[in-house]
């Protein structure tokens, strides 16, 4: 009788206190678990986060010894007082020492950067390689120290990822929170060198990540936080560019010049980074033909770079001097153009020549100086409905750098950031999204994704383009002795034929075997050095392959959303 009078009020008591007793349940047996997770987040923030600071003081310490300026951020006017040899031969210096750096510590003589880290997070479980990485840091940090005319964010980048590596194999992390703790790295590097929590935090799921999911977003948050945190202690909460009042758009008639000026910033974004790639095949090219060995490559970027910096000392080092001179209206529409190619050029011969750095400081110094020059002969064409010229400097800035990066949030977000000026967002925001679809269309969605597109690892189409280069065909082959193996006699005849793969081949190059044939399963060999015969191993299986790519699929899908 007291079952029956507890009625629907009853069986709502005991759903809600089960519902109770289960939550408590996962939170004895899974919210430590999580707490642990986000306090390694936060550790990793604060690592790299004085990673990132120690990187910043190291190149302004380097610019101070080497070229005597007190101020580092007034070096490109200081160097015109300097004597022209030693604007010559610093760079010099500093490219000789980088190439013997990467010379002895990487195999291939090749600075790693951005595009590494994002290939990590694909097809390495969240690593990267830790010497070439160290190496690579010291020597973009030696670059930028002697005038090499790039950025710093790239090896920051690199330099934390290689500090999550290191946490990911102590504590042995799958593929998930590789990547995850990654992310955190990442988005506090970013953070502690331009001050902007919100788009460092942005930049690593955009950008390395390449997904928003949203287990990964609270570890991310609280590690990019911590890196603002090491950077405002050192700076203050200071934005890295100053501007002038006045900036705000007029009128809305004045809308269709930022979609214009970014059409225009998507194509200067795509012709410097094909400059770039230019210049890089040339290099490889002269360097084939001439026989120079690789360490000597960068010193002769170098000479070149010093050249340059005779007649346009503005192109040394990361070049906020002239960015902040553009974003306020300092420069002539002359020298916004001169040094516009000047730089682009300056900034192709630095990353070409192996000399280290990054390219997003170069492409907001092409940006505000491009939209600078839009800016001054727009305003001139219609005065009465036109606003201020620094405000497509700005438009101009971000539009560049979004196309370049590949990343129209975080970018957007990031000017915001390091330009304090949150009431131009309409501007910047229309100049930025026509920028980044025309450019995405012209090269492989960014300037990383294309390095890496030239390098045979195909991440820009997504991972039903790169999966299949994960999986090696001795894991997914039937051994012979398989219950389910394929007839040897069979085997062999298909081998007399020349339709065979090797053990150690990826299914991206097994599948399209299957393709060509029309075959249920083609065999697997060990193949001989020299000239000897192939060993028969196994049978790669059509199917067996098609359910090791779909089984991967779902796994990316999953971790994507969840």
């Amino acid at each position: 009788m007291s079952e029956e009078r507890r009625g629907p009020v009853g069986d709502q008591i005991d759903t809600v206190l089960a519902a109770c007793r289960g939550g408590w349940q996962v939170l004895r047996e899974k919210g430590p678990g999580q707490i642990t997770f986000w306090f390694i987040a936060l550790l990793i923030g604060i690592a790299a986060g004085f990673a990132a600071l120690f990187f910043r003081k190291g190149v302004e310490a380097l610019q101070q010894w080497l070229y005597g300026v007190e101020d580092i951020r007034t070096i490109h006017s200081f160097a015109e007082s300097l004597p022209w040899v030693m604007i010559l031969l610093i760079p010099v210096a500093g490219g000789l020492v980088v190439g013997l750096i990467l010379h002895w510590f990487t195999p291939d003589g090749r600075v790693r950067s951005v595009a590494d880290v994002i290939e990590g997070a694909a097809l390495n479980n969240g690593r990267v390689e830790t010497r070439a990485g160290l190496a690579s840091a010291i020597a973009s940090m030696i670059t930028l120290g002697s005038g090499g005319s790039s950025g710093r964010e790239g090896p920051v980048v690199h330099l934390a990822a290689v500090i999550s590596t290191a946490v990911s194999r102590w504590i042995r992390a799958d593929g998930i929170t590789g990547r995850d703790l990654l992310g955190c790295a990442v988005a506090a590097a970013v953070s502690a060198s331009f001050n902007a929590p919100i788009a460092g935090a942005l930049f690593a799921l955009e950008v390395v990540l390449r997904h928003f999911a949203v287990h990964a977003f609270a570890p991310i948050v609280i590690a990019s936080v911590a890196g603002t945190v090491i950077n405002r202690l050192e700076f203050g909460d200071v934005t890295e560019f100053s501007l002038i009042e006045g900036g705000a758009l007029q009128f809305y008639v004045e809308l269709p010049a930022f979609l214009i000026l970014g059409l225009v910033s998507g194509l200067i974004a795509v012709a410097f980074m094909r400059a770039t790639f230019w210049a890089e095949d040339m290099g490889n090219l002269v360097q084939r033909l001439t026989g120079i060995p690789r360490w000597l490559r960068p010193a002769i970027a170098g000479l070149l770079l010093g050249a340059i910096a005779i007649w346009f000392p503005h192109i040394i080092g990361v070049g906020y001097e002239t960015t902040s001179a553009a974003l306020t209206g300092e420069l002539l529409l002359y020298e916004a153009i001169v040094f516009t190619i000047v730089k682009a050029a300056a900034a192709a011969i630095t990353i070409a020549g192996r000399m280290g750095g990054g390219v997003f400081s170069p492409s907001l110094m092409l940006g505000a100086m491009s939209g600078l020059a839009f800016g001054i002969i727009a305003t001139s064409i219609m005065p009465e409905v036109s606003g201020s010229q620094t405000l497509y400097a700005l438009a101009g800035m971000g539009a560049v750098a979004a196309a370049v990066l590949g990343a129209p949030i975080s970018t957007t977000l990031i000017v915001f950031e390091l330009t304090g000026d949150w009431q131009t967002g309409l501007a910047v925001m229309v100049a930025v999204s026509i920028s980044t679809a025309l450019a995405s269309r012209l090269v492989d969605r960014s300037f990383f994704l294309t390095q890496l597109e030239r390098r045979n690892i195909h991440l820009a189409a997504g991972p039903q383009a790169y999966l299949l280069a994960m999986f090696r065909v001795g894991r997914v082959m039937r051994p012979m002795d398989h219950e389910n193996a394929a007839p040897e006699e069979r085997l062999l005849t298909l081998m007399e034929q020349g339709i065979y793969t090797d053990t150690n081949a990826t299914l991206e190059r097994a599948l399209p075997i299957f393709e060509r044939t029309g075959l249920d399963f083609v065999p697997v060999v060990q193949l001989a050095p020299g000239d000897g015969p192939p060993a028969l191993e196994g049978a790669l299986f059509h199917v067996d392959a098609l359910k090791a790519y779909n089984k991967a699929l779902a796994a990316t899908a999953e971790e994507e959303h969840s």
